[in-house]
């Protein structure tokens, strides 16, 4: 389950993260206070943002299927369902993404403005400019939070315990709440440092990887 929630998570969180912070970065009047608004969810405690999603996603008298029930649509199980209970957590998830906008504005404001005059005076739009000079000049930014995003979706903890409690029928056990179970709630200690063990080398392994991979698509100005 961790695998297909980070799989689900982190491609989402970027793209989501990525376009925020492309709209953020036009000349639009209050910019600053639209800034600060997507910003602001991700420093909200998670216990407390959890708590406001199991009450959003309450099957029985939750706000989404109030929503829905308004528009003749049909309900969902959300939380209730094995097949739903990931693409919620993940779609919750978007809620955080306010660190990883910041770090893509930076990024996107960074790239040298010459670049985008240049695909302008060729006659290049808008696609033009996004794809052959702002993600290219942003591909060190895109590599950072990709590894970071990898290594907090193999830790994601608190949404599983304030929420889900690991169900329904452990669809949502992810893999640090086992090993939080393992040592906390049965107390088998010896298991509980394996498996904590286990997930220190998949991490180790998979930064590794991107790291060997990255020399293929990153690029860094002073190559």
């Amino acid at each position: 389950m961790t695998v297909v929630y980070v799989a689900l998570s982190v491609p989402s969180s970027l793209i989501t993260a990525f376009l925020v912070a492309m709209l953020l970065n036009s000349e639009v009047k209050g910019k600053g206070i639209f800034r600060t608004i997507f910003y602001l969810p991700s420093i909200v405690p998670v216990v407390g943002m959890s708590a406001v999603w199991l009450w959003i996603f309450n099957s029985d008298f939750g706000l989404a299927n109030m929503l829905l029930k308004a528009v003749g649509l049909p309900t969902c199980q959300w939380l209730s369902s094995e097949t739903t209970v990931i693409p919620t957590l993940v779609f919750t998830n978007l809620w955080t993404i306010g660190s990883t906008m910041v770090i893509f504005l930076a990024g996107i404001q960074d790239v040298p403005r010459q670049l985008t005059e240049a695909v302008e005076i060729d006659g290049g739009g808008g696609l033009a400019k996004l794809f052959h000079v702002i993600i290219p000049m942003m591909t060190p930014t895109i590599f950072y939070n990709l590894v970071m995003g990898i290594i907090n979706g193999f830790q994601i903890f608190t949404q599983a315990y304030v929420i889900t409690q690991g169900g329904p029928n452990n669809a949502s056990l992810f893999y640090v709440y086992y090993l939080y179970r393992e040592a906390f709630q049965f107390m088998r200690m010896g298991s509980a440092c394996a498996i904590a063990w286990v997930l220190f080398v998949i991490i180790m392994a998979l930064t590794v990887i991107m790291f060997w991979l990255q020399k293929k698509w990153v690029y860094y100005g002073g190559e």
